[in-house]
């Protein structure tokens, strides 16, 4: 059995992934996460300093959903530093509905296992798990400064 230490992983994932394939945040945002799903459609979640954009759809047309939610209705969770399984997200809520970017691995794995995606809960159940398409994949949840998610 081989182990890899893992003390950056964006720096692994800049190196793996190839760049430019998935649109950054409008100027003046910062892109906290990005991509394109399984189902071919995109999403987008977007630091604005005082607010919390998510945008989905297909690329190329208006998007299916947009919201923007002042920076204290969002929330993260950042994985304590304890535990095999490292799980960093963004959620951003609609109502009774919650949309969470999510990047997780198991850092004791064999094999690196980052599994992407966002999960959409309706009144606390989950109703959709889209997974991400590694290509073009921008992830930039470790360290978000936003309230806790609890």
């Amino acid at each position: 059995m081989s182990y890899l230490r893992i003390e950056n992983r964006h720096l692994l994932l800049a190196l793996l992934l190839p760049a430019g394939a998935m649109a950054a945040c409008p100027s003046g945002q910062d892109t906290l996460f990005a991509c394109s799903t399984t189902n071919g459609k995109q999403v987008q979640v977007c630091d604005a300093g005082r607010s919390i954009g998510y945008t989905f759809g297909r690329p190329g047309r208006a998007p299916e959903l947009a919201l923007n939610v002042p920076r204290n209705r969002a929330s993260t969770y950042q994985w304590p530093g304890a535990g095999r399984t490292t799980t960093y997200s963004v959620t951003v809520p609609n109502g009774d509905t919650t949309y969470t970017a999510y990047s997780t691995f198991d850092r004791l794995a064999d094999e690196l296992d980052f599994q992407h995606g966002i999960q959409v809960e309706v009144r606390g159940q989950q109703v959709a798990n889209l997974r991400c398409r590694e290509p073009g994949l921008i992830d930039n949840l470790e360290g978000v400064d936003l309230p806790p998610a609890g």
